[in-house]
This record gives C-alpha cells, sequence and structure tokens, in this order.
C-alpha cells in the first residue's frame, strides 16, 4: 500500500509539472491561428489582425508604400511666383524729386525715405498720395501706384520701394532644434531643410529626429533623415507653415528565443530585418523555431491593402479591426527561415520604429523541457521502488 501511495504521488507531482513547463511566449501555430477568421467575426475585445507570409511582393509593398511622405501630402511645391507684400510688412518708400523745392525734396537732398508698415486692412498712408492698397502688390505694383498718386503734386516723382522686415512671410520652428524661433522666408523659395538650419538645425541626429510639418489643416510627420536622403521629400515651404521637430530614437523590441532580449535602437537611418535579426544576437539554436520569427506592426492603410487585397481588409474591418490613434492597423508578418529565399527578402523587408520582432520556441523544446523538469520526480520514485522492493 505503501509503494502504490508514493508512486501515486509521484504521478500527481508529474501531472502538475506537466501543466507548468516554462515558455518564453507562444508556438509559431499558436500566432497564426490567434489571426482573425477567415469567415467568422470574432469578438470586440480581442485585437483583430491578420498574419502575412513574407515573399519578395510583400518586402517591395512595405518598402516601397510603408513610410509617410511629406510628398504626397502637400506636394512638392514650384517655385513660387513672385513674393508679394502682406499684412504687417514694414516698408521703406524713398521717394525722389527732380526739383530742388518739391514736397520730398529740398536743396540738401532730393529725396526722402518714408517708413511704414501695413495695416491689418491692408493699406499704409504715403504723404500727399494718402491711403495706399499694399497688402497683394508686389513692390513694383505698389511702386507704381505711389508714383502714379503722386504725379501731379510732386516734381517728376520717382519711387523705390523696399521690405525692410518681411513678417508676412514667417514659418514656425519649434522643438529640437538648436534656436526656436520664427524664421523669415527669402524673396526666393527655400527648402524644409534650408529653414530647419536657419533655426540652428536638429539637436540630437537626424535619424532619431521627426519632423511634423503642418500647413493648414493638413498635417505629416516623417523621419528627418529621409528627407535628406529623399530629395523630393525636401519640399518648398510656405508662409504661415508650422514646423515641428522630435527627438524619438527609433527603436524596436526583440522577444522570444533570441540571444538578446529587450528594446533595440537603430542607430541608423533604416534597419532591415536581417539587421535587427543580428542586433538580437541570433536565434537560440537549441530552442528556436526558424519558421517562426514574426514582426507584429501597425501597418498604414495602403500598405494593408496592397498587402492582403482589399477584399480581406474589408473583411477584417468587419470583424473589428480598428486602426490606433495614427489610423495603422495590426498586422503580423511571418518568415520562414528554413526557405533559403527568406535571407534574401529579409534583406530588402524594412523594421520601423517600434516594431516587435518575435522569434518562436521549436513544438519539440517544450517536450525535451518537460523531460528535464521530471527527471527529479521519477528519480524519487524509482528509488522509492527500489526502497521497497529491499524491504519486502
Amino acid at each position: 500500500m505503501k509503494n502504490r501511495a508514493t508512486l501515486a504521488l509521484a504521478a500527481a507531482s508529474l501531472a502538475l509539472l506537466a501543466g507548468c513547463v516554462p515558455n518564453n511566449g507562444p508556438l509559431s501555430s499558436k500566432v497564426v491561428e490567434s489571426g482573425a477568421e477567415k469567415t467568422t467575426t470574432i469578438e470586440q475585445t480581442n485585437v483583430v489582425f491578420d498574419v502575412i507570409n513574407v515573399d519578395q511582393r510583400v518586402a517591395n509593398s512595405v518598402t516601397t508604400l510603408g513610410q509617410p511622405s511629406l510628398v504626397s501630402t502637400f506636394g512638392f511645391g514650384s517655385a513660387p511666383g513672385t513674393p508679394v507684400i502682406g499684412v504687417g510688412d514694414e516698408l521703406s518708400v524713398l521717394i525722389f524729386e527732380a526739383g530742388p523745392d518739391g514736397l520730398f525734396s529740398t536743396v540738401e537732398r532730393k529725396s526722402t525715405t518714408i517708413p511704414v508698415v501695413v495695416q491689418p486692412n491692408g493699406h499704409g498712408q504715403i504723404p500727399y498720395a494718402g491711403s495706399i492698397m499694399f497688402a497683394g502688390k508686389t513692390l513694383e505694383g505698389a511702386r507704381q501706384e505711389i508714383a502714379q498718386a503722386l504725379k501731379a503734386k510732386a516734381v517728376e516723382p520717382d519711387v523705390v520701394v523696399n521690405i525692410s522686415k518681411n513678417y508676412s512671410r514667417m514659418v514656425s520652428v519649434q522643438g529640437a532644434v538648436n534656436r526656436p524661433e520664427m524664421v523669415v522666408l527669402g524673396l526666393s523659395p527655400q527648402p524644409l531643410t534650408s529653414v530647419i538650419a536657419a533655426a540652428g538645425g536638429p539637436t540630437k541626429a537626424s535619424y532619431d529626429t521627426y519632423v511634423t510639418l503642418t500647413r493648414g489643416r493638413k498635417s505629416s510627420t516623417v523621419l528627418l533623415q529621409s528627407v535628406i536622403d529623399r530629395p523630393k521629400e525636401d519640399i518648398m515651404i510656405r508662409p504661415d507653415d508650422k514646423i515641428f521637430l522630435t527627438y524619438d530614437p527609433q527603436t524596436f523590441t526583440a522577444l522570444g528565443n533570441v540571444l538578446k532580449n529587450g528594446k533595440i535602437p537603430f542607430e541608423t537611418s533604416t534597419l532591415t530585418l536581417v539587421e535587427a535579426a543580428a542586433l538580437s544576437g541570433g536565434a537560440r539554436a537549441d530552442l528556436a523555431d526558424p519558421k517562426g520569427y514574426f514582426v507584429f506592426r501597425y501597418e498604414y492603410e495602403v500598405v494593408y491593402r496592397q498587402v492582403v487585397g482589399d477584399n480581406r481588409f474589408r473583411d477584417l474591418i468587419q470583424q473589428g479591426m480598428v486602426p490606433d490613434r495614427e489610423g495603422r492597423y495590426p498586422i503580423v508578418y511571418k518568415i520562414d527561415m528554413t526557405d533559403p529565399q527568406s535571407f534574401l527578402v529579409t534583406q530588402n523587408f524594412p523594421v520601423r520604429n517600434k516594431d516587435v520582432l518575435y522569434l518562436s520556441r521549436h513544438p519539440a523544446t517544450d517536450f525535451i523541457k518537460f523531460v528535464q523538469i521530471i527527471r527529479g520526480p521519477l528519480a524519487v520514485a524509482r528509488d522509492v521502488q527500489l526502497i521497497n522492493n529491499a524491504s519486502n
């Protein structure tokens, strides 16, 4: 009876331990099964997402469409026409007269400089010419109007109009720049990087700095390094634009059966999946499932539709998939590293800021861990059996 009780106790211990096999994340099959159902609607309390196998087509779509663009939001902006005078501008109006004793001339001097501030109604006062409409006019247009107004009053008047302070062509540059300030745009077109340089440039590395451009009701945020790397993104800035720089180091999080778990910085402007795998120390050869590389991400709608198709995207929305605050949708990319082509595809698949790289454990590892755990109870049961046999 004592022998049977001891063996029963050992068996109960084994059963308990079987449910306590340690692991560091779900199996590959569990991740795939967690994706949205293909035909049924799942509970709204769950996060609805799709699991996509990465091939060259998917990698190309993510690379091409996966980055926000200033050009797509605002257009590059061709060179504007001749700048015009605006409200608040400070002007210098120089009036010459041919005679020595005119309205604006004396024996000592033949000209007079009149400072003018363009008022909220767009007008400014010129002696003997009255109220002149300046706002919306070019410098030449304002010059001609003043000269015409003085033609019958002054002695062969000639006029020169210059802008002393161009307050109507200001751009706000704030945030992680060395000199946050209102930058005055010149009379020639100025690209985004030139305006940022006028504010002293970014305080941190460009690959860890984001720039947000707001124009009216439109706004877009891009990595500053992407503007430098892609000249077409260095768009022309307009008066009243708002530019804000944010220091936010690019990182990804490595989890699962990799040698280095945790948050890992990019320390570069772009990072591919194969490079991210190397930064995380590579796979644990004794535990990892090479078929179970996953990238968890919130993806832009245009990319999502491209990789899953419009019909599948609509199905996911009906099943309850919702975007985050930036309008991106949850998705999981799966890579099978037992396929030799994956080593080429992962060189073109970009890792994004805040991605989660997860490497699942191999299904066989649970059995191996279980065997290692139960060696202790089995040894106890064996020793008890030997003692009982000897006593009998």
